[in-house]
């Protein structure tokens, strides 16, 4: 199903890669635990090589640069970036190449961290490798992208860059339009009370608050932080409303809409907190179902955390948004051990 905020949202090309709707299920014994009604929208299942939101954003992305005549996309993104390997294989599958330019974000990263999981995949797509040096400098990482296909295009290649800063169109925010869109049309008659999904580049986050206020305005979306703290990520997103705003030429995202919690940030980026691996843990023997350390645990435990102080009130509909990110478990398979001996 798709929506559009606008006749001009729908101009926007798109190359679809995603069999939607991705499944819409209720997580039973959670759900008992805590007395709501608990369900969990399987994004983690969405598009190639083990899934994730990012396929949504990168339909839009794609779109665009096949519309332009692209044979190259360059694109940047932490060592274990889900963005980053979903856009390799597409660009694999397309017969572009694909430039990574990949960014140490976490502090001490482990031989498996640099050389497992999504990083493994990135190789197996055959894609060429660069480095950031920084790892919070977006704004230095776009500029980096930029003069790589100044060169290329010099080359006679005709590179597309995907930029990661806040001051860029959110072009990958339509993706979670349209995600909202169709976890609407899957509730039915009974809609949620409450959207919780993973707050980092923002695209998603902004994405899913724009499709609800069209579709369900009564649904509340709030963003669990994984990269920065509220009152950095609040700033973040205010600049990127007002972009996506211009971009849909609507005004449908205000300041109010943005709602954050950043209870399991702790302790950084990456790294594995109390409060993301007690998420972990419940998920995964309540549930059968396993989420990341870097993301996906830190959205589920807003929803434990928050459930356990009152903050989601007993009967509440809610809906966890599962994101994917399974292939960075094998980076993380040292402490995991750990954790479930």
């Amino acid at each position: 199903m798709t929506f559009a905020l606008n006749t001009a949202t729908e101009n926007f090309p798109r190359h679809i890669m995603i069999e939607a709707p991705t499944p819409l299920t209720r997580l039973n014994r959670i759900s008992e635990h805590f007395d709501i009604d608990l369900w969990i929208k399987r994004d983690d299942l969405a598009g190639p090589t083990l899934g994730g939101n990012k396929t949504r954003q990168l339909e839009y992305y794609f779109g665009a640069a096949l519309a332009k005549g692209a044979d190259t996309i360059l694109i940047t993104g932490a060592v274990q970036s889900n963005f980053v390997r979903i856009a390799a294989a597409v660009a694999a599958a397309l017969g572009m190449e694909a430039v990574l330019q990949l960014e140490h974000r976490v502090n001490n990263e482990t031989e498996s961290y640099k050389n497992s999981g999504n990083a493994l995949l990135n190789k197996m797509f055959g894609a060429r490798i660069i480095y950031y040096p920084k790892g919070e400098d977006e704004n230095g990482a776009d500029n980096a992208l930029y003069q790589e296909a100044e060169r290329l295009s010099k080359l006679g290649k005709r590179p597309y860059v995907i930029p990661l800063g806040e001051n860029s169109p959110p072009l990958g925010a339509l993706g979670y339009v349209n995600c909202a869109a169709e976890i609407v049309a899957q509730a039915g008659q009974c809609q949620f009370d409450e959207v919780v999904v993973g707050s980092g580049s923002g695209a998603s986050h902004l994405g899913m608050i724009a499709g609800m206020k069209r579709c369900s305005p009564k649904t509340k979306v709030v963003g669990s932080c994984v990269r920065r703290n509220k009152t950095l990520q609040k700033e973040r997103l205010v600049i990127m409303s007002k972009n996506f705003n211009d971009m849909v030429e609507e005004d449908i995202i205000s300041d109010l809409d943005i709602q954050l919690w950043d209870g399991a940030l702790a302790p950084g980026y990456g790294i594995l907190g109390d409060a993301a691996t007690t998420a972990l843990k419940l998920l995964a023997n309540f549930e059968g179902q396993v989420v990341d350390p870097a993301y996906t645990a830190k959205v589920f435990a807003c929803i434990v955390e928050r459930c356990s102080d009152m903050q989601i009130k007993k009967g509440s509909k809610i809906l966890f948004v599962h994101s994917g990110g399974l292939a960075g478990l094998f980076g993380y398979q040292n402490e995991l051990v750990k954790i479930f001996s």
